[in-house]
C-alpha cells in the first residue's frame, strides 16, 4: 500500500507529532506530508496516546459544558431544550446522558462524566479480544468451526447471556484480523477465518443461463405461505457442479423455515432420470409435514419434475431466470459448501458419509435470523413438536 512506501524516518516523525498531540492535519504538515496520510496511519496503528496537556476538540463537550449540562437537567428542562440552551444538537447531549452517566446511581454527575469521557478517548485501546484470552479462546475456537464474525458475536449472546466480558461485536472481530495487526493474535485469528482472506472483499453475482423447462410452474403460484417462512416444509435445492471431465454433482436442499441442509451425493451423473430418483428417494422419508414443496433453479437436471410430484406429492416450483435471490437459502449455502466441495473438483471423491459429516457441521452452525440458534436445533424442536401433538388424544 502507498503509506507503506514511506521512508522509515518519515513515518516515524509522523507519529512522534500524532504523541506530541498534533490533529492529523498539522502532523502531516510538520512531516511533510499529506493529511491523508496522516489519517491512514494514525488508523492503522490503532491511535496513539495523547499527553496530559492535550485538549479536546470544540466538537467535544467541555468540563463546564458538562456541569452546565447538569444544572439544567436537574432544572427540569427536556433534551431538547437543554440542547437549545447549550448551542448543543439533541442527539449529542441524547448520548452524553446515556454514555456517561454513573454506573452505580444512573445519574448524570458532570465531574465522573468528564472523566470517563477522557478516559474513553485514550488511544490506544486494547481490543477486548487482546485483552481476554477466555473470550479469545471461545472466538477462536467458533471461527475455526467456520463460523462467520458475524455468527460467532451471535452464538455468544446465546451461550454466555448476561455476560458482558463474554461479548464482542463482529466488526470487532474483523478488526482484529483486518484493520489493526497485533501480530500473533492477528495470525491466530486469520488462520481460523474460514475464507482466510487477507482484506475483506464485496460479494459478486453472474447472470444465469436462461433454460426451459417444460410445463415449468412459476415461483409466483407458489402458495403465499411460503415468503413468510412460519410454516415448515418449503424446501429450496440446487445442484453443486464438480468437474467438466467427472460429470459429478451433489444436490443440495434446504428447508426454509429451519434452515436445516440434506447433501445427496450424485456420482452416477446429473441427468434429469439421476436427480430425479435421488430426489424422490429423499424428499419420500421425510414426514408429510416437512415436505410440501421444492423451489428449484432453472436447470435441466430437474427437467423430470412432474415425476417427483407424481412420487411424493410435493410440488415443485421454478426460480425466475437471472433472479438467484428467489432462492436466497440455497443460494447462500451453496456458497458457503463452496469451502469444502471446490470448484473444478472432481466431487465423487467424497463418500456419502462425508458429505453428511459436511453437512451436520452445517447445520451445527448457528443463523442470525434463528436468534442465533442452529438448523439442527430447530429441526429437533419441530420434530419434538410434532410427535407431542400426535400422541396427544
Amino acid at each position: 500500500m502507498a503509506w507503506r512506501k514511506r521512508p522509515p524516518e518519515r513515518v516515524r516523525l509522523v507519529l512522534d507529532y500524532l504523541a506530541a498531540g498534533l490533529p492529523p492535519t498539522r502532523a502531516a504538515a510538520a512531516a511533510g506530508v499529506s493529511p491523508m496520510f496522516a489519517y491512514e496511519l494514525r488508523r492503522r496503528m490503532g491511535g496513539v496516546y495523547r499527553p496530559a496537556s492535550a485538549t479536546y476538540c470544540e466538537r467535544y463537550l467541555t468540563r463546564e459544558e458538562r456541569y452546565e449540562l447538569a444544572r439544567l437537567r436537574e432544572s427540569g428542562l427536556s433534551v431538547r431544550a437543554v440542547a437549545a440552551a447549550m448551542g448543543r444538537s439533541p442527539s449529542m447531549v441524547c448520548r452524553e446522558l446515556a454514555r456517561n452517566a454513573s454506573p452505580r446511581t444512573g445519574g448524570y454527575q458532570p465531574e465522573l462524566a468528564h472523566r470517563m469521557a477522557w478516559e474513553r478517548q485514550r488511544r490506544p485501546r486494547p481490543s477486548r479480544l487482546s485483552a481476554s484470552p477466555r473470550l479469545r479462546e471461545a472466538v477462536q475456537q467458533m471461527l475455526g468451526r467456520r463460523y462467520s464474525p458475524e455468527q460467532v458475536s451471535g452464538r455468544l449472546k446465546v451461550l454466555y447471556p448476561g455476560e458482558a466480558a463474554m461479548q464482542v461485536s463482529h466488526e470487532a472481530i474483523y478488526q482484529s484480523i483486518y484493520v489493526y495487526p497485533r501480530g500473533q493474535l492477528r495470525r491466530e485469528l486469520q488462520a481460523c477465518l474460514r475464507t482466510g482472506r487477507v482484506v475483506r472483499h464485496r460479494r459478486g453475482q453472474r447472470p444465469r443461463s436462461r433454460v426451459r423447462i417444460t410445463d415449468a410452474v412459476p415461483i409466483g403460484a407458489r402458495p403465499a405461505e411460503v415468503e413468510g417462512r412460519l410454516v415448515p416444509g418449503h424446501h429450496e435445492g440446487d445442484l453443486i457442479i464438480g468437474s467438466r471431465a467427472s460429470n459429478s454433482a451433489v444436490a443440495t436442499i434446504v428447508e426454509r423455515t429451519t434452515g436445516y441442509l440434506t447433501l445427496i451425493p450424485l456420482h452416477a451423473g446429473r441427468d434429469a432420470r439421476t436427480v430425479a430418483d435421488a430426489v424422490i428417494e429423499h424428499m419420500s422419508v421425510l414426514p408429510p409435514w416437512f415436505a410440501r414443496t421444492l423451489t428449484w433453479d432453472r436447470g435441466t437436471e430437474l427437467a423430470q419434475h412432474q415425476r417427483i410430484t407424481a412420487a411424493t406429492g410435493i410440488g415443485i416450483y421454478f426460480a425466475d431466470p437471472y433472479a438467484p435471490w428467489q432462492r436466497g437459502s440455497n443460494e447462500n449455502i451453496n456458497g458457503l459448501l463452496r469451502e469444502y466441495l471446490p470448484k473444478g473438483t472432481d466431487l465423487r471423491a467424497w463418500t456419502p458419509s462425508q458429505l453428511q459429516a459436511i453437512a451436520t457441521e452445517l447445520n451445527d452452525r448457528p443463523r442470525k435470523r434463528l436468534g442465533f440458534a442452529t438448523p439442527a436445533e430447530q429441526f429437533a424442536r419441530l420434530l419434538a413438536d410434532s410427535q407431542r401433538v400426535a400422541t396427544t388424544p
